[in-house]
């Protein structure tokens, strides 16, 4: 019941802080945002699975985020810069944005109609997300942005999920996919300072 108040605020609050990882341009606000972002997905996904299940997913994305933010502590201040953006790309990032969140709420009551047991902000939240998500990878090159866009996309994937799944096996699937992603990205946030100290 709790979940139910609290899902319209969960739906802005995945807007906003997928907005902030498409614009953030300081790795700690993006590691942030990321933990922001699992908040709202737990809220989402805490709709349709039990508040133990749902925490599964936050608790992965935590974990996920300082899998990633230990990794930048750990290489050098030149190799943490990321991509500096002009207000020209930043005008642009934000109209894409609008341009998703213009789909998600047009699709979104079709959608909640067509598939049973979901709730509007399920499908709404889980579209943005997966839009979001997308456009990030679109966007970029860097690990750490790539990274963090296939987190949402597995995210908004997750939402959606959790409406037709309840199996504690698959919420443990998609915590290791989740984990591994973080890993994998940790990973190549790391090689350029391995190969410069060989």
């Amino acid at each position: 019941m709790m979940f139910d108040q609290l899902a319209f605020f969960a739906v802005v609050l995945i807007s906003m802080t997928s907005l902030v990882l498409l614009i953030g341009q300081d790795w700690r606000v993006s590691i942030s945002a990321l933990a922001l972002q699992y908040l709202g997905v737990f809220e989402l996904v805490g709709l349709s699975w039990s508040l133990e299940l749902a925490a599964v997913k936050l608790v992965a994305g935590w974990m996920a985020g300082a899998v990633l933010g230990m990794a930048l502590l750990g290489i050098p201040d030149e190799a943490r810069k990321g991509e500096r953006l002009v207000l020209g790309s930043v005008l642009f990032r934000l109209l894409t944005a609008g341009l998703v969140w213009l789909v998600a709420f047009s699709i979104a009551p079709q959608l909640s109609a067509r598939i049973p047991g979901i709730k509007y902000e399920q499908v709404l939240g889980g579209i943005i997300l997966i839009g979001m998500g997308l456009l990030q990878l679109g966007l970029t090159a860097l690990p750490l942005r790539i990274t963090i866009g296939l987190l949402t996309v597995l995210s908004g994937f997750e939402i959606l999920y959790a409406v037709v799944e309840t199996s504690t096996l698959v919420s443990g699937l998609l915590a290791g996919v989740s984990l591994g992603l973080a890993l994998v990205g940790a990973y190549l946030l790391t090689i350029p300072t391995m190969e410069e100290i060989e």
